[in-house]
Formats: structure tokens, C-alpha cells, sequence
């Protein structure tokens, strides 16, 4: 036997929840018998499902049982539908339960419930991708039987809240095989047209008959849509994948066509309100600028302009003469500081000095002399008086 490199148990954990990850294991029901039932104070559910030769553990999170109508019991068979995985910690596979359902439960209720799972887990029905629809469309698109009661009742309403809407019919087979497949060719059409808004769907029926607005295909092309679209298949008690996927659901085709258009007369009434509350608003505005007006046209400005101009004119006088009185003062301060500091230059000046008899002593090179060392015997020196100047030779020095 040949010896191959170890891997680490994490490691091969992850190996098979890799290998579990892939889409055989991704939305299966498994059949089984309820035991080992916990119903955890965090409000998951931990239970394991049987039959006569094999066990699984499985996991429903709190997000996914609050929608449950029922607390699973032990000993109890139900149908298990969502996707298979590991927890590493203990190297367990287990299953991961998006939904349950009774045994029993017939195959096209299965399907639905798988797929509605499916696509919920995909994002399809979140509302952050719904589009609003608009308030006053011109122009409403109806893809429906040509032929049954749905487009009669569409029709009726909405020319009876707002006969100057357009609509558009997209005829498409709302029953059997090919319905599917004509329910999205006449999707295609109604994007190609210039239309605001779409209402989809049929009268009632059973659960069978309803089943085209259940297909895969149709849910992702009403999803890519560019247009908003209005889901009303059958009564208010019937739910169908194309009601989860839509913009907005209405319980029937009538509501649908309710919800689409206002009604013309509310239309009316509110623009009648709000043009009284314009002409109120314009009478209240122009009652106070007439009373501004008023004020303004009554006052001395307007009735006697020449005391405003007299009072206006005595006041430049009077800023003028304080403007010369202060100028004034202030060339005689100034006068008086220049007076204090020629006196304070004049009293440190050398030449004031001089005048009291000392006299100011330079080398030949102008330098003044302060000590004797600093001219040689027999050297020139320049002696400056209060008046003149002596050049005299250094006969001798003496230091103090």
C-alpha cells in the first residue's frame, strides 16, 4: 500500500462539506420520522429524522420555523425540504431545514414549496428589488386569456376609474401545458411596447389549474422585467410563485386594476382642493404685501421726503464738524509727541555733548578713541570740537 502525505482533520472536513456543497445536495426533501425533538430557547429547532435503517440530525434556524403553522412532535413523519451540509466542530453532516411539511403532502404542493424556497434563497422575492408602481400610469399592459372572465373585469375597472387610461392586451394561455412558455412569450412582447405598468394573472381555479404561475422559467423572467409588474392570480386565499415574485400582488384581477389607476374623480377632487388652497394662499400673500404697501406709501419717507433729506443733511453736518474737531486734536497730539521725542534725540545727541566743552577723538581711520593704547606715539589723531576740528600728532601717552 502506498504511503500518501496526511492531511489534518479539519482539513478533511472541509473536503466533504465541499463535496456537500454541490447542487445534488442543494434543496432536497427527505421523508423521515421526527425523534430526538429540542425546541432551544434560541428558538431553533433540533431533531433527528429516521426510518427503519438510517438516522439523520437535522437543523430548522428560528428565522426559517417562525413561519411554521406547527411545532413538530416526536414520532410524528414529515418531509424535510433544504440542503445538506457539515458542522465542522463535530465533523457531522446534517440537514439544514428551510421547510416542513406534513406526509402526504401531493407533488405539485411539494414542487411548490421547493421552488418557493429555492428562489426565496436567491433573493427573488426581496423587497429591496421591487419596483414602485406608478401613481398615474398612461398606458397599462394585461397579459391574460383573451377570453375569461379575468380581462372583463381588468377592462371595467379601469375604464370605469379612469376611462382615459390605454390598455394594452397581451393575449398568453393561462392553463396547461404551454401556458408557461405563452405566459413569458407574452412578457417579451409587453417589454418591446411603450407601457407604464403590467397586471398578470387569471381568475380562479384549483391549485392544478393555478400551477403555470408556479413555473421556474416565468418567476426568472417576470424577475429580469423592466417593467413593474402586478401579480393577480385567483382569489385572495390562492398564492402562487408569480404572486412572490411580482412587484405588487393584488388578491384578484379587479383589485389588480384597482391598484393600478386612481380613480379619475378623486384625481379631480384633489386637484380641486389644491387649487382652492393655491388661491387662498395667493389672496393671504398679497393681503400682506398690499398692508406693506400701505405702510410703506403712508409713511414720512413717502408723504414728506424733504424732512428725511433736512434730518439727513443736518446729520452729515453734524459728522463733519466732529470729523474736524477730531482731526484737529489729533494733529495736536501728534505735534505734541514728535516736540517730546526731538527734545529726548536732541538731549542724547553728541552734538549736545560738544556744545558743553568735551570733544570726540579719531584715528586716522575715523575710528573713535577711548583708551590711549590705541594710537601709537607719533601717530595723527583728529580731535572734533563744538566748532571745527584739530589734527594733532600724539607727542606722548599716559595710561591710567
Amino acid at each position: 500500500m502506498a504511503i500518501v502525505n496526511p492531511i489534518s482533520v479539519s482539513e478533511l472536513t472541509r473536503k466533504i462539506k465541499w463535496a456537500l456543497a454541490g447542487q445534488e445536495f442543494q434543496n432536497v426533501a427527505v421523508e423521515g420520522e421526527v425523534s430526538n425533538f429540542v425546541h432551544h430557547s434560541s428558538g431553533h429547532m433540533y431533531f433527528s429524522l429516521k426510518d427503519d435503517q438510517s438516522r439523520i440530525k437535522a437543523v430548522m434556524f428560528r428565522s426559517r420555523n417562525q413561519k411554521l403553522g406547527f411545532v413538530p412532535q416526536n414520532g410524528e413523519t414529515l418531509i424535510a425540504v433544504g440542503s445538506l451540509g457539515v458542522y465542522e466542530p463535530n465533523g457531522e453532516y446534517q440537514l439544514y431545514v428551510d421547510l416542513l411539511l406534513p406526509r402526504g403532502i401531493g407533488d405539485l404542493h411539494l414542487a411548490f414549496e421547493q421552488l418557493k424556497a429555492k428562489l426565496e434563497g436567491e433573493g427573488l422575492f426581496a423587497n429591496e428589488r421591487k419596483r414602485p408602481i406608478p401613481f398615474l400610469p398612461h398606458r397599462v399592459g394585461v397579459i391574460t386569456s383573451p377570453t375569461g372572465a379575468a380581462i372583463r373585469d381588468i377592462l371595467q375597472v379601469l375604464q370605469r376609474r379612469h376611462p382615459g387610461v390605454q390598455v394594452l392586451v397581451f393575449p398568453a394561455l393561462v392553463q396547461g401545458e404551454g401556458a408557461p412558455t405563452s405566459l413569458i412569450q407574452a412578457l417579451q412582447r409587453a417589454q418591446t411596447t411603450d407601457i407604464d405598468v403590467l397586471i398578470m394573472g387569471r381568475g380562479g381555479g384549483s391549485f392544478e389549474e393555478l400551477s403555470a404561475f408556479n413555473d421556474e422559467a416565468l418567476a426568472r423572467a417576470m424577475a429580469q422585467c423592466s417593467i413593474p409588474i402586478v401579480s393577480a392570480v385567483g382569489h385572495e386565499t390562492d398564492f402562487t410563485i408569480a404572486d412572490f415574485v411580482a412587484d405588487l400582488r393584488a388578491p384578484t384581477p379587479s383589485a389588480a386594476a384597482e391598484l393600478v389607476v386612481p380613480k379619475q374623480g378623486d384625481l379631480l377632487a384633489m386637484v380641486a382642493r389644491l387649487d382652492q388652497r393655491l388661491k387662498t394662499a395667493t389672496t393671504r400673500h398679497l393681503a400682506g404685501e398690499r398692508r406693506y404697501l400701505a405702510r410703506l406709501t403712508q409713511g414720512v419717507a413717502l408723504q414728506q421726503p424733504q424732512l428725511v433729506i433736512r434730518r439727513w443733511r443736518q446729520r452729515v453736518d453734524e459728522l463733519w464738524t466732529s470729523l474736524g474737531h477730531h482731526q484737529r486734536y489729533d494733529l495736536e497730539l501728534k505735534r505734541a509727541q514728535l516736540g517730546n521725542f526731538a527734545g529726548k534725540l536732541e538731549t542724547l545727541s553728541p552734538l549736545s555733548t560738544l556744545s558743553r566743552g568735551y570733544s570726540i577723538c579719531q584715528d586716522a581711520q575715523g575710528q573713535v578713541i577711548r583708551q590711549a593704547n590705541q594710537v601709537e606715539v607719533g601717530g595723527m589723531v583728529q580731535i572734533r570740537l563744538h566748532e571745527g576740528e584739530l589734527v594733532c600728532q600724539v607727542k606722548g601717552r599716559e595710561q591710567s
